[in-house]
């Protein structure tokens, strides 16, 4: 029997989102759903194990982790990338590195709750309603006739415009290697630049892979573009943004506020100006986190492991 060490399953589902018993016989899993701290905590619960199974980026995988886990053999990650996972560390160490299809639009549909929420300014006044506060104490924002801008335009982008017409807005969209053709496919404009899509864009919405040229492609003097009554979403990767620049642009009111579902550091820690910040609604990075999502992946999990104790490993990454 080998051991399989299933890692960060927080809402503790992973055992019954899917059917295991494909692979019962020749697998003893065991579930952990609290986060591991640090890379020792990780080494002495799993060092034991043949096979880890990793929930997106959770728990990084870097070379010193891999050199501490001599018995790995399979590491299966949820998506078929991972920024987090060492490939190169993983190969030189003979460890099949796999990945699982799909992950559906929960992120599509959460950056339109982000939108709304903010917009309608949700929390605040479902906070008053519970609370016994004032009845309508805010103004909300209307979407039609507003300009939704997005950096990237890939399948979320995409989508994300696609329903941001049915709001009735007009849409913009700028990446590096975007083209006019490619807008055009979509019903969406070309900005002539990132800048000028910042500037004119009442929501602009990240949906760009994390990458050297994409790090840090928002800081201090693109938020300053940004009109102070516009919001900014980012569901996508959180160094793709400034921290420093985005916490400066939230406090001094030269946005309006901020839709967020990713961070830099994960769990947030509890004392993150992120938490308490008036003009950000917060989620913990929830985006793909839906049942069909989930089922999709944990059933891909499974189909991997059966692959690979078959001689015959799919969805290898690397």
């Amino acid at each position: 029997m080998m051991k399989c060490a299933v890692l960060d399953d927080y809402q503790q589902v992973a055992l019954s989102m899917t059917d295991w018993s494909a692979i019962a016989d020749r697998v003893e899993v065991k579930v952990f759903a609290a986060h591991f701290e640090t890379e020792d905590e990780v080494a002495a619960a799993i060092g034991d194990c043949e096979i880890v199974v990793i929930m997106r980026e959770r728990t990084p995988f870097r070379r010193t982790l891999f050199e501490r886990l001599p018995r790995l053999k399979l590491l299966v990650t949820t998506g078929m990338r991972n920024a987090s996972v060492d490939l190169a560390a993983a190969a030189e160490r003979g460890i099949v590195v796999c990945g699982t299809p799909g992950g559906g639009e929960g992120t599509t549909e959460l950056t339109w709750a982000l939108v709304l929420g903010l917009a309608r300014k949700l929390v605040q006044e479902n906070e008053a309603l519970r609370g016994g506060g004032p009845w309508q104490s805010t103004v909300g924002v209307d979407l039609i006739g507003k300009r939704l801008g997005l950096l990237g335009l890939g399948r979320i982008g995409s989508n994300v415009a696609r329903i941001g017409q049915a709001f009735g807005m007009e849409v913009a969209a700028w990446s590096q290697n975007l083209t006019a053709d490619k807008a055009a496919a979509a019903g969406v404009r070309l900005a002539a630049s990132k800048e000028e899509l910042l500037e004119s864009s009442d929501i602009v919405s990240v949906h760009l892979v994390l990458s050297e040229r994409t790090r840090g492609l928002i800081g201090a003097r693109e938020l300053g573009l940004m009109k102070p009554s516009a919001y900014l979403i980012n569901t996508s990767r959180a160094p793709i943004v400034d921290r420093t620049a985005l916490l400066d642009a939230l406090r001094g009111g030269m946005i309006a506020g901020a839709g967020l579902d990713v961070y830099e550091t994960e769990p947030l820690p509890a004392d993150d100006p992120i938490r308490s910040l008036p003009n950000v609604l917060a989620t913990p990075h929830i985006g793909y986190v839906t049942e069909d999502s989930y089922r999709g992946f944990f059933r891909g999990i499974v189909q991997d492991i059966e692959a690979f104790l078959n001689g015959s490993p799919i969805n290898v990454i690397g």
